[in-house]
């Protein structure tokens, strides 16, 4: 039974993530330099004013930022990888950059994984100089106007389920994107059924 309780605190997105740096200048050579997210603001951090803060744009106005200690250098050890701790920072790349990625880190020594099949989107795993996991993902299909990958990602995973697939694959988010469509767009037709007009 419910608690009538208690209410949610619902959430609107991913405000900003921040990551404990090296020096400054790993810094901007790899998230600017390296992942060309621009360098968008500059500050102390306020908790600890012997710490830099440093704000970078990964692409879709969010904020990514790096507390820099100029104390510390950077250490490619891979991070822990223990229960509660951050595993991997995925960031979105378009299909046209992604095929780029391998040469591209291949050209600065970065050991990387080579692009990897996840079905409904593409991945390349590598670490940055600080040890961290990242991937570049890049979603293999556009959303419908006026849905989010979200929509058609559990329209597609409801369609794997029901069809007892191991995995989201190219098929059901096709048939995802044909439900998304036919739901939420109107059409004059009374039926529109699938036809062959040859």
């Amino acid at each position: 039974m419910a608690d009538k309780t208690l209410r949610k605190i619902q959430t609107q997105g991913v405000h900003h993530i921040t990551i404990i740096g090296a020096d400054r200048q790993t810094s901007i050579d790899f998230w600017e330099g390296t992942l060309g997210m621009p360098f968008v603001f500059d500050q102390p951090n306020l908790d600890n004013p012997s710490e830099g803060h440093l704000y970078f744009d990964p692409g879709d106005g969010r904020l990514i930022t790096i507390f820099t200690s100029e104390d510390r250098k950077p250490d490619d050890t891979p991070v822990p990888e223990e229960t509660g701790s951050l595993h991997h920072l995925a960031l979105n790349v378009s299909q046209a950059t992604f095929w780029q990625v391998p040469a591209r880190l291949d050209a600065r020594g970065v050991q990387h994984s080579g692009p990897v099949d996840r079905g409904f989107m593409d991945s390349i795993y590598f670490r940055d100089p600080l040890g961290l996991r990242i991937e570049l993902a890049s979603y293999r299909f556009e959303p419908p106007e006026g849905c989010r990958h979200a929509d058609v990602m559990i329209e597609a995973h409801r369609i794997r389920v029901a069809r007892g697939d191991h995995n989201i694959d190219k098929e059901h988010l096709a048939d995802a994107i044909e439900l998304l469509v036919r739901r939420d767009q109107q059409s004059l037709s009374d039926d529109r059924s699938a036809r062959n007009p040859y």
